[in-house]
């Protein structure tokens, strides 16, 4: 896709990366930029860039019938609306997921909110559901627009999928990169916002300073990537560099650059073409840290400190990845059930009919 809309602004115009060329559009990422994170306002911006090419619509001329027409576009994988009552073969047979399409309604119900505060537009054109029979009894409680599973199940690496990964790794930045997110849990940005004033070597620890929502903790680490951190620093990170940011480009021309997003997604995908490995991401990297860490026994309250997690719902997803935990958990129950139920009965007789089962306490009688 163009960084340019060419629905919204005249192909002779130059627009700045950061900006879409509609002052509607460039007025409401002003507006995120002042409350949200930079990769927030990153994420809106391209979302905005989609909704509109797909529409091909003014700001002001967007109605609900074009929304609904944008969720059957995104799940076709057609990159425009559909024509009424033609139905359009999809050109992509994946298309989009159903989380993403409501990530993007969401961005587009923002802007439209923000729009109609304003007084730019009269109203909202992004429903906030379908209507069922009780919408007149309980106005608001309609069907959403898009249904999508609350939470799924992250992918991990194995053990040997990890030190694949690692022996793969060709610098020191590269293997401590991987080590700060596989052995301390530190998320993708985490890791590039690392200054080299975060780094407390002496206590095994580094400082987050620009957390995910803007929080900062402090995150322990094993010692093995203070260990690749150490040999980056006084063999491969330029000494002449004008940044304190602690991983740098190692190769021209941006040679003592910060690293970038771009940068550390190349430097996994090429170790994971070496490494023969179907994924492994930095998200994956940072699910298979505390994952091993619950594995472990670490409280998950700990874990959610690791994990720099608002919320402790967020890191209960990792009691059903470590495969230890529901297991011993249930053999834990079902022991103390079968000792209520057969107590008594002699070894290899098979068990009571139900009427001379004892109740077991906070157990209802299945009919």
């Amino acid at each position: 896709m163009s960084s340019v809309l060419p629905c919204l602004i005249p192909p002779a115009e130059v627009v700045a990366p950061d900006r879409l060329g509609e002052p509607l559009l460039d007025d409401y990422l002003d507006f995120l930029a002042v409350r949200c994170r930079p990769n927030s306002v990153m994420a809106a911006r391209f979302d905005l860039k989609v909704f509109f090419e797909v529409v091909a619509k003014p700001v002001a001329a967007v109605s609900a019938a074009d929304v609904l027409g944008f969720i059957t576009a995104q799940r076709t994988g057609a990159r425009c609306l559909p024509e009424p009552g033609v139905r359009a073969a999809p050109t992509d047979p994946v298309g989009v997921c159903s989380r993403t399409i409501r990530r993007r309604l969401s961005t587009v119900s923002g802007l439209y909110a923000f729009l109609a505060v304003r007084g730019d537009v009269p109203t909202n054109p992004v429903p906030r559901g379908l209507p069922t029979r009780r919408e007149q009894g309980r106005p608001g409680q309609g069907v959403p627009l898009v249904r999508a599973p609350r939470r799924t199940l992250p992918r991990i690496l194995t053990p040997a999928e990890v030190d694949a990964l690692t022996g793969a790794l060709r610098t020191h930045r590269d293997r401590a990169m991987v080590a700060a997110m596989v052995l301390g849990g530190l998320r993708r940005c985490e890791v590039l916002g690392l200054r080299l004033g975060d780094v407390n070597a002496g206590e095994r620890r580094v400082f987050i300073n620009e957390g995910k929502g803007g929080s900062q903790r402090l995150v322990p680490i094993s010692p093995r990537f203070f260990e690749h951190l150490a040999a980056y620093l006084d063999q491969e990170r330029p000494a002449d560099a004008d940044t304190d940011a602690l991983f740098l480009v190692l190769k021209r021309p941006r040679r003592g650059q910060p690293l970038t997003a771009y940068g550390i997604d190349q430097v996994m995908d090429d170790a994971r073409a070496r490494a023969g490995l179907a994924h492994a991401s930095c998200h994956e990297l940072r699910h298979t840290c505390l994952t091993r860490l619950r594995e472990a026994g670490m409280p998950l309250e700990a874990v959610q400190a690791q994990a720099g997690h608002a919320s402790i719902e967020s890191t209960r997803i990792y009691l059903h990845l470590a495969d230890d935990w529901l297991a011993s958990q249930y053999r834990r129950a079902a022991e103390v059930i079968d000792a209520q139920v057969f107590a008594g009965a002699p070894t290899g007789s098979p068990p009571p009919p139900p009427t001379q089962r004892a109740p077991i306490p906070g157990f209802r009688r299945l009919r």
